[in-house]
């Protein structure tokens, strides 16, 4: 883990003397941060935080150039490691061509960020967030390399709405998105299909090769005529097969939905979300077809203040419930909820440091089973600690 620190660090500290050379209009930015997980009881993220873990490393580098006035390419590559998550091969987060015809139109293409609510697509700039862990019912961290990004294009835009009214941003997009190998949903099909397995008299196989499937959807959010208040909605359909030996699984073509807003003026920010994923996933034996139907809904609402220049503290309540049917929503393996309370202390303009405590009731979100091989409690609470270097 100290190695794999070391290494990010110094990834960032030469590309930093890079971009200092000015290379024309390439632009370098990155960051590396080492964090710290304790929980009072179970085990979180995979990883074995009853006793205290740091095996919380995660860091990228991206770089952009402007090919023309028009025209614009970057790359951000990514290694990260999360208790069982990540490991140590450089992955792609996103790597895309920008052509902006004007404010009204744009077009990008490649492996491009995903809109969809107020973080999916700055999740991978730590930096910028005051939170060490974004609300989990929206934004879970054991996923985030899969939900971040996807293959295709992209067109947006903005339109002006008048002094009185605001402007309208918009995105949509289609194309193709990759399951991460070494995520979390890979890691949950694997537990589900295990139990198959050992149903049909068959040794217990792992999915192999990157599930995946087609997507489209969209994002329009309206920047209102009161400063520093936005809303916005976006919509996200996709499909989704795979294979582990002799079981196939599916995801039938669904819609997950998503509202926020946002109000932010001078110290004080504000921000809530709400979002419905239908689940209908499936797994195929031979003849056997067997369905597991979920409806994920959650939401959450956070506040901040800046007390100082370099000092900030926020608190959020964050709630998931798996209404599928059949489950008792009462029971706590079918929700969550998470009151946060968090600070962060930026020690310059590179270096920072955040802090934050999290009451956690039901164990619906972060926790798996051969990560808690003696079962779980219905109650945590969860210390994260993270210091961080970016440039």
């Amino acid at each position: 883990m100290h190695r794999r620190l070391l290494t990010l660090l110094l990834l960032c500290v030469c590309a930093g003397k890079l971009f200092a050379q000015d290379l024309d209009n390439i632009q370098i930015h990155g960051f590396a941060t080492q964090g710290f997980l304790y929980s009072s009881t179970n085990n979180y993220l995979s990883a074995n935080t009853s006793a205290g873990s740091f095996q919380w490393t995660d860091g990228a580098v991206s770089l952009s150039d402007s090919l023309s006035d028009k025209l614009r390419v970057g790359i951000q590559l990514h290694m990260y490691q999360l208790g069982d998550f990540g490991g140590p091969n450089i992955q792609v987060d996103w790597a895309s061509g920008d052509y902006k015809v004007n404010d009204h139109l744009g077009f990008r293409a490649g492996k491009f960020k995903t809109p969809f609510g107020l973080f999916n697509d700055s999740q991978d700039v730590d930096a910028v967030h005051l939170w060490a862990l974004l609300p989990q019912s929206i934004y879970p961290t054991d996923n985030k390399s899969f939900t971040l990004s996807q293959l295709g294009g992209e067109v947006y835009g903005s339109l002006r709405l008048g002094k009185k009214a605001g402007a309208l941003v918009y995105r949509g997009f289609a194309g193709y998105r990759p399951m991460d190998l070494n995520g979390g949903y890979v890691k949950q099909i694997d537990l589900a299909l295990a139990g198959i397995d050992q149903a049909i008299g068959q040794p217990t196989t792992l999915v192999t090769s990157a599930p995946g499937g087609k997507t489209y959807g969209g994002d329009v959010r309206w920047q209102t005529p009161l400063k520093g208040f936005l809303v916005g909605s976006s919509v996200f359909v996709e499909a989704l097969s795979g294979s582990a030996g002799p079981v196939a699984f599916r995801l039938a073509p669904n819609a997950v939905t998503q509202q926020y807003a946002q109000f932010e003026r001078g110290k004080f920010y504000v921000a809530a979300e709400m979002k419905r994923q239908p689940v209908n996933f499936s797994a195929i034996a031979g003849p056997v077809v067997i369905p597991y139907p979920l409806d994920w809904r959650s939401w959450y609402v956070m506040t901040s203040y800046r007390v100082a220049e370099k000092f900030q503290v926020g608190t959020y309540y964050s709630h998931y419930v798996d209404a599928g049917s059949g489950n008792d929503t009462s029971l706590s393996q079918n929700y969550s909820k998470d009151w946060t309370i968090s600070g962060r202390y930026d020690f310059n303009s590179y270096f920072y440091g955040k802090l934050e405590e999290h009451f956690v009731h039901g164990t619906s979100l972060g926790y798996y089973a051969d990560s808690n091989p003696n079962g779980l409690q219905p109650r945590s609470n969860i210390l994260a600690a993270k210091i961080g270097f970016s440039f």
